[in-house]
């Protein structure tokens, strides 16, 4: 377990900052460079696929980023070695955040355009005339945003989706270490949820905190409520995420409008927890919710905002203010023109493929982190 002092004080303040690598992200090395480089940047929280080899891969960056604390605060960056909580993501029925496209490459037609490959932002889909070279999908890059869908012209891509085994919950929180889960659901599906929750809770006090994410859709706010009166008084910390359009945050600036609508919309309800954005979030997020006075913080130390004692855990308070933000897709793509060399670096003198270790690139390093920083920065400096 990490320690959670440092980040559990910046969701209280307001300044909680979530990378979020993917649901269905197993990409390893990418996965490993991005928290490392994102802890060192000072992120709160990392979020990757309920997969070990994914945790563990993510935990190696994490003992990495603790040995480079001083480096990163003599470089002025968020990090002094409080290591941010490593989160996974479950979910209790269908949910994009599970899929992953599929199509089989031999089918298309030789004069197809390609669209799917030129649109992809995980450059998941490839096509290499190379003979007995791999052409379509690379699973375990693909995270399940369906951009690739629309715009087949022959409508040959379909998806598969992953949902959550109630049997494996158990073994994964107790095995691999995680500080928190994420748990994906919908409107009218509170049944599935009791079921997943069923299976969590005899396991639910070993985590430090707990987070629902859902879309907006009529009846969003009795449900959430329905959900909270089955969690409660369970987790010691609970999070709702706001998740406006998902994976939509590296399309363009409009799409955080989304992610601030259902945010004031879940605030407004005064359910107990914190709120926190998601799904478009990106570099306009911030300074949008600074201009609307969104994010303020509430509390400091053991008093609240308006001076009130701070009932500790299990008790869940309720904020006035957005207490942080999560980013997935921009976060990922803002790093990807600096770690994409690094791949290409794989295969060493001896024609074996190795896994690229972003720490034994200082220049790669660096430039990644001063990226990172340029977004956790901007709600860690209010």
């Amino acid at each position: 377990m990490t320690n959670l002092l440092a980040p559990l004080q910046s969701l209280k303040q307001g300044h909680w900052f979530k990378l979020i690598c993917g649901a269905s992200y197993q990409h390893l090395p990418a996965v490993r460079s991005l928290t490392l480089a994102y802890t060192l940047a000072g992120a709160d929280c990392i979020d990757v696929a309920a997969d070990p080899a994914v945790i563990f891969a993510a935990q190696e960056a994490l003992v990495v980023a603790k040995t480079l604390a001083k480096n990163a605060e003599e470089r002025g960056f968020g990090f002094k070695g409080d290591l941010p909580l490593l989160m996974v993501s479950l979910n209790d029925g269908e949910d994009p955040h599970f899929r992953k496209a599929k199509f089989d490459a031999h089918n298309c037609p030789l004069d197809c355009p390609r669209p799917c490959e030129k649109i992809c932002p995980a450059q998941a889909i490839v096509f290499n005339n190379i003979k007995d070279s791999f052409s379509g999908i690379i699973a375990k890059k693909c995270y399940g945003c369906g951009r690739c869908l629309p715009v087949c012209p022959y409508e040959m891509i379909d998806t598969a989706s992953d949902v959550s085994t109630p049997g494996a919950i158990a073994p994964l929180i107790m095995s691999t270490g995680i500080d928190a889960i994420e748990i994906h659901t919908k409107v009218g599906r509170l049944a599935e949820f009791q079921r997943l929750w069923t299976a969590i809770a005899p396991w639910a006090d070993k985590l430090k905190l707990i987070a629902i994410s859902c879309n907006d859709a009529e009846g969003l706010i009795d449900y959430l409520q329905a959900i909270y009166d089955v969690i409660a008084p369970r987790p010691q910390v609970l999070i709702w995420q706001t998740d406006g359009r998902s994976m939509s945050g590296d399309i363009g600036d409009g799409t955080t409008i989304a992610a601030i609508k259902l945010g004031q919309k879940v605030l407004a309800a005064n359910l107990p927890g914190y709120v926190q954005l998601a799904g478009g979030t990106n570099s306009y997020t911030v300074p949008k919710l600074k201009t609307m006075g969104l994010l303020q913080g509430w509390g400091d130390g053991e008093m609240g905002r308006w001076g009130e004692k701070i009932t500790p855990p299990p008790y869940h308070p309720t904020t006035p203010s957005i207490a942080g933000v999560a980013y997935g897709s921009y976060a990922r793509v803002l790093l990807s023109s600096v770690l994409e060399p690094l791949e290409h670096k794989e295969v060493n003198s001896t024609g074996f493929q190795a896994n690229p270790r972003l720490e034994d690139e200082p220049a790669i390093l660096w430039q990644a982190v001063e990226l990172a920083h340029s977004l956790v920065s901007q709600i860690k400096s209010q």
